[in-house]
């Protein structure tokens, strides 16, 4: 299983994030051309820096000379994601950390989320870091993202609302139940983007995975600190495996009285709050009422988000959860072109070997609208492609 650590030593920002990702060997013209697609009217550099005694990647979005920052609404981000060129799940994982910055801020400043302006992180520089990662962590096809405890610097930063406290309310809010501390330099290390966007793409934090590493990438924050390497590590490798069985949380909730429509929606939103995966079940409770038990897989860090959407979002007034052992196959990600378009084949191994193979159907079934073919038509080639190219090979 592929998987990608972040070790944020120095913290972590937007731009941070792009140049340790780019630093694994992707290719800067590629992403410079994916920027540009957005249409923001924005230049990428991206070259190496020393960061005290390191060599690390930066990347830099310049924006016009004339150009003040833009404040922007959660309707015009929305719409800028949502007609973006990018896949469905670049737009959707970009959407959920704008739509997390977007309620962090209302929750500091205590306004309604149609309120609020994001000023820094609403800029068209903040839109590349957001988009751009997503897209990064895309191209890398990996299976599962981790990251140790953040570091958040100390002192005071300089904001568009004034003079505040590290870490801002803000970043505060968004790493709520991630483990985060504060060490070496005083300065903001930790900024609202770079905290958005690790809270909503990381599936575990821990201090490192169980990993044979095959790159590293460095990414550069702004500044040069003296003695302190401004940088961010991520590892990018294969889960070893001893990691095959690993421990889970079951989390369960019976509901009597809820609409088809709400239960859905509570599915969504139990999922996009970390579980690993989420299902329903009929059972009969006393007096003969008939009910549904709503289950959550979930990491230990995720129990007390999944806890909170389950009691807002259903009727349920009380939840049980315990520990369970689970064991996955070893996983990769290979990519097949049909029809023009390329389409991720998830492949599964058991000690060793090849047993499935599997066309992504989020990625199959957007092409299959797109082009105008029959979705199983487009899976089954899909699949050819994928076993003509292991036989060639």
């Amino acid at each position: 299983m592929s998987v990608i650590h972040f070790q944020p030593t120095a913290g972590l920002s937007g731009d941070m994030i792009l140049a340790a990702l780019l630093d694994l060997g992707l290719n800067p013209a590629e992403f410079r051309s994916a920027v540009q697609s957005l249409n923001l009217g924005v230049k990428v550099k991206v070259n190496d820096v020393q960061r005290a005694s390191l060599r690390a990647k930066r990347v830099e979005v310049i924006l016009p000379k004339e150009e003040k920052i833009k404040p922007r609404k959660w309707p015009e981000i929305e719409g800028l994601i949502k007609n973006s060129p990018f896949s469905t799940w670049v737009k959707e994982k970009s959407l959920q950390i704008f739509q997390a910055l977007f309620v962090a801020e209302a929750r500091v400043h205590g306004q309604p989320v149609e309120k609020i302006h994001l000023h820094e992180a609403g800029a068209n520089d903040a839109l590349v870091d957001i988009i751009g990662s997503c897209w990064l962590l895309e191209k890398l096809s990996v299976s599962r993202i981790t990251c140790s405890p953040i570091n958040l610097g100390s002192g005071w930063v300089k904001t568009s609302h004034g003079l505040l406290p590290v870490p801002p309310p803000a970043v505060s809010e968004l790493l709520k139940n991630i483990p985060v501390y504060s060490a070496g330099v005083e300065a903001e290390l930790t900024t609202p983007t770079g905290a958005a966007i690790i809270a909503q793409v990381a599936n575990s934090f821990l201090s490192f995975p169980e990993v044979k590493v095959s790159a590293v990438g460095y990414g550069a924050g702004g500044r040069d600190f003296p003695g302190f390497p401004n940088v961010l590590r991520v590892f990018w490798g294969e889960e070893t495996a001893a990691k095959s069985s690993t421990p889970v949380y079951e989390i369960h909730a019976n509901i009597d009285d809820a609409t088809p429509q709400v239960l859905a929606y509570a599915f969504e939103q139990v999922l996009n709050s970390g579980a690993l995966d989420v299902f329903q079940t009929p059972v009969v409770m006393k007096k003969g009422r008939l009910a549904v038990q709503l289950t959550a897989l979930a990491p230990a860090d995720k129990i007390d988000k999944i806890i909170e959407v389950l009691f807002r979002e259903t009727s349920t007034i009380g939840v049980r959860y315990q520990p369970v052992e689970r064991r996955v196959l070893e996983r990769k990600i290979e990519k097949v072109q049909v029809a023009g378009e390329e389409i991720p084949v998830k492949i599964a191994y058991f000690e060793g070997k090849i047993i499935q193979a599997q066309p992504e159907f989020e990625a199959c079934q957007r092409i299959a609208k797109k082009k105008g073919l029959p979705l199983r038509l487009l899976q089954s080639q899909a699949l050819e492609s994928w076993k003509k190219k292991q036989a060639e090979s």
